[in-house]
């Protein structure tokens, strides 16, 4: 039996239920999966960015509750440190903190204006400028951490925080046609082919339930 709950909502919608999905795969730590349905007022809130994300993910595991994607990567790294969430150079480990922080608490352009919606696809989709400013930001970190990593992911050959706390922003800029270099595609191409990611995919295809306010046409 699991030893941990994870509570998320929406697989097609819900940024931050993926990251906190994607860590808790990554660290290896067997859990079930507690859906909060769509009609939950404060859900929809939270998906719709008129609320902070409290509800979800929410982390249980025996008596310790921890919500809040960031708190609940640190603690994985706590009980899981094998897993690798966190480099383990002291200046990677510290860059990794910094990215992951950025991501949490930035981009809010972004996510206004290119909400996730994983099953949508919007070719040749205009980006309004302030929009723009956050990608390039993003597409920034992304270039320097593989130039100096080496790839494939942001901290070299396996997976970390920084991985799980942008995948949210790999299927955003798929779904709204964002042009990228070279570099910054090969990173999409990793992402997505990671087996926890097809899967979340996968489950997010089959999703009925829509937020009308999310499948607006551009």
């Amino acid at each position: 039996m699991p030893s941990a709950t994870l509570s998320i909502s929406s697989k097609n919608y819900s940024s931050w239920s993926l990251r906190g999905w994607l860590i808790t795969r990554m660290a290896g730590l067997d859990f079930k999966e507690e859906l909060v349905e769509l009609d939950t007022p404060g859900t929809r809130a939270e998906l719709l960015l008129l609320a902070p994300s409290v509800r979800v993910p929410r982390l249980s595991h025996g008596k310790i509750e921890v919500w809040d994607t960031l708190a609940i990567g640190e603690y994985l790294n706590e009980i899981k440190p094998k897993a690798g969430l966190l480099p383990a150079d002291p200046a990677a480990r510290a860059h990794c903190r910094s990215i992951c922080g950025e991501m949490h608490s930035g981009f809010s352009a972004l996510r206004s204006a290119l909400p996730m919606n994983i099953k949508a696809r919007f070719p040749n989709f205009t980006v309004w400028s302030r929009a723009r400013g956050d990608i390039d930001r993003i597409l920034e970190i992304w270039q320097d951490c593989l130039s100096r990593h080496g790839g494939p992911y942001l901290f070299g050959s396996e997976p970390t925080l920084a991985d799980a706390m942008y995948a949210p922003v790999v299927t955003r800029f798929l779904t709204y046609d964002i042009a990228l270099d070279e570099a910054c595609t090969e990173y999409c191409k990793t992402i997505m082919a990671m087996p926890a990611m097809q899967e979340w995919v996968a489950a997010a295809r089959l999703e009925s339930d829509d937020i009308e306010e999310l499948e607006m046409e551009f």
